[in-house]
Formats: C-alpha cells, sequence, structure tokens
C-alpha cells in the first residue's frame, strides 16, 4: 500500500542506462508482486505451466532481471521478513480486498466480460512462501544476490543505501523514504507504455529518481516531519485521520512543526503514533549480506524453466543470452568488484 507522496517529492526522469555500473537494492515482493499481477492471460488467469503451477513471478523475475543486467545495473534483491504487529490491521484489510475482488472476477467470468474479469483478477495477486523460495533459487542460478530483512525489505533496502552498499533502493512504495533511503527509483520494472486502470488507455512511464535530501529542502521539513506527516495521512501501520491528504499533512505539520503539536491543537486521536515514528526512524534491520554477483548457471535455469515448468526455449533464450553476456561484460570492466 505505502504513502502517496507523489505530488510532493521532487522527481527527475531519467533512462535506465543511467544506472550502468549501480548497484540497486530492489524491493523483492513489491517488484515480483507486479509479476503476478501483469502477466496474466486474457480472462485474468496468471500464467502457469503444464502442472498447474503459476509461473509469472520466475518469467518477471527472469526477463525483468536479464534487461537490468544488460543495461549494466547490478541488482541486489531485498525480501521481506515478519511483519511488525502493526502492520496486522493492514494486512487483514488487503487479504479482505484480495477475497471481494476474487468473487468479482468470478461474476465478470460468469457474464463474459473479459475485460473487467482480468482487471479484477489482478487485484487477487498473492506471494506465497513456495513462490519465495523459488524466486531466490531463481536469483541463486543467475549469480544474483539477495537479502532476507528481519522484517520490512524496504527498512533493510534503505539501511543498506544509506550505508554506501547499494547506490539506491528501486521500488514503487514512497515508505522507502521514510526509512531514510538517500536515493529511490520508481518504475524500474514499469517503464515504458503502461495501461490506466479501468481505462482504454495507455500513458508513457519514465524511470525517475528521487532524492531525500533535494525533496526535504524543497518542502523546508525535516525527514521526522516527513513521517509524522505520513502518520497523519495513514501508512501501512496505522489508519491516519480521515481527509488528511499531503498538502494539508504537510501545512500541519509547517504550522505547528511537530506531531504532538497538531495533535494537541486538532485533537485528533492517533494511537502507537510515537511507536511507529520508530519503526520508520530506527528499523529492525540486519548487516548480515554479502553482496556477490557469479556467472549465471545457464544449463540449470534452462532444466528449471523448459524441463521443470515447460516453457519454450525460444521464450527464454534470448534473456538467457542478455544475463550471459551482460555479466560477462560486467566483469571484465571490473563492474562487479563491489
Amino acid at each position: 500500500m505505502g504513502i502517496n507522496l507523489k505530488a510532493l517529492v521532487i522527481s527527475e526522469n531519467i533512462k535506465l542506462d543511467d544506472l550502468s555500473g549501480k548497484v540497486l537494492a530492489l524491493d523483492a515482493y513489491n517488484i515480483i508482486y507486479q509479476f503476478l499481477s501483469s502477466i496474466r492471460t486474457y480472462d485474468g488467469e496468471p500464467l502457469k505451466d503444464e502442472n498447474g503451477n503459476v509461473v509469472s513471478h520466475i518469467l518477471g523475475l527472469l526477463t525483468r532481471t536479464s534487461n537490468l543486467i544488460e543495461s549494466g545495473i547490478k541488482p541486489v534483491f531485498v525480501f521481506d521478513g515478519e511483519p511488525h504487529p502493526l502492520k496486522e490491521s493492514t494486512i487483514t484489510y488487503r487479504k479482505m480486498r484480495k477475497l471481494e475482488a476474487m468473487e468479482e472476477w468470478k461474476k465478470a467470468l460468469e457474464e463474459g466480460d473479459m475485460k473487467r474479469a482480468r482487471s479484477k483478477a489482478q487485484q487477487t495477486s498473492h506471494f506465497t512462501i513456495e513462490m519465495v523460495r523459488e524466486c531466490k533459487h531463481v536469483l541463486d542460478l543467475m549469480g544474483i544476490p539477495h537479502v532476507q530483512a528481519p522484517s520490512d525489505g524496504e527498512g533493510q533496502a534503505s539501511y543498506m543505501a544509506g550505508k554506501g552498499n547499494v547506490h539506491g533502493t528501486a521500488s514503487q512504495d514512497f515508505d522507502c523514504l521514510l526509512y531514510g533511503c538517500p536515493l529511490m527509483i520508481r518504475n524500474i520494472s514499469i517503464s515504458g507504455r503502461r495501461k490506466l486502470p479501468g481505462r482504454n488507455k495507455y500513458v508513457s512511464v519514465s524511470v525517475q529518481q528521487i532524492a531525500l535530501n533535494s525533496s526535504l529542502s524543497a518542502l523546508e521539513i525535516s525527514r521526522e516531519q516527513l513521517i509524522d506527516m505520513a502518520i497523519l495521512m495513514g501508512t501501512d501501520f496505522n489508519e491516519g485521520i480521515k481527509g488528511v491528504g499531503p498538502k494539508t499533512a504537510l501545512k500541519l505539520l509547517k504550522n505547528h512543526g511537530t506531531l504532538e503539536e497538531v495533535i494537541e491543537e486538532k485533537g485528533y486521536e492517533l494511537p502507537h503514533y510515537g511507536a511507529i515514528r520508530e519503526i520508520f526512524l530506527d528499523p529492525d534491520v540486519t548487516d548480515d549480506y554479502d553482496l556477490k554477483w557469479s556467472s549465471p548457471r545457464i544449463d540449470d535455469l534452462k532444466e528449471l524453466y523448459i524441463g521443470g515448468h515447460q516453457f519454450k526455449e525460444e521464450t527464454i533464450a534470448k534473456h538467457l543470452e542478455k544475463l550471459e553476456f551482460g555479466l560477462k561484460k560486467n566483469q571484465q570492466t571490473s563492474l562487479f568488484s563491489f
């Protein structure tokens, strides 16, 4: 879900090639969920192999990662760990929304409305434990490092960016900025033309980078105030105040200085706001990671995709070539001597 700060932050359109030579921490759940949502059949069914196993996630992982490698980017996938207890209500809400979408999907199929069926089906996507294991295995075969966060993956990725281990964090959620990520990269997996939800219209989507300090300076606030704004608007850990959006939250914080003063002046009820603030300021992270890249195990990848999931060789061949050629080229230019 995340917090929507798009109207306030300072973003810069860039090309994927502008990130060549950079190490990027990718929010694994955020990006792979997009694959599960978008790689579907005309009626909304996720892509499956001959045995009925969903394969949308591993197809997207192969195609997107090979494109990143071809562009000279060194990806690191960061996976979520145990969710914070305060996130439980958000998780429950998401489950309910998926169940509702599932019923609407079935109804649309019965009515023969394939356009609506596919739209509703995309809202039912879920990332299972088995899918997580399979994605990690695929990354191992690709020679791409991945990090298991103890809690929120965005917090872990932002921590790595703050330490200088990675250039920035690639995610669609602005929560990265709340966690103190110096540089956030958006649209890395959806750049190009994208269909607007529920409309027969396409828009151009560019890769964007957002520097935290530039946005804070432009807004004339501190990171702590940005976090307090998010709490007022509502985060994955709280509902927020009804009717308070980005501009209202910014005005309140600039007028009153701190969330405590806003609460006192307005009489708002924001349970656990102190604990939520600490989640962003001092996230549960680990230093137990080793960012090393290695040559892809092409034969093993072919066995997994072709032998295990019945992909046609021509479907994956060019992506395997991108992986192999890109990694060899990068190694020759010391790209992976991080």
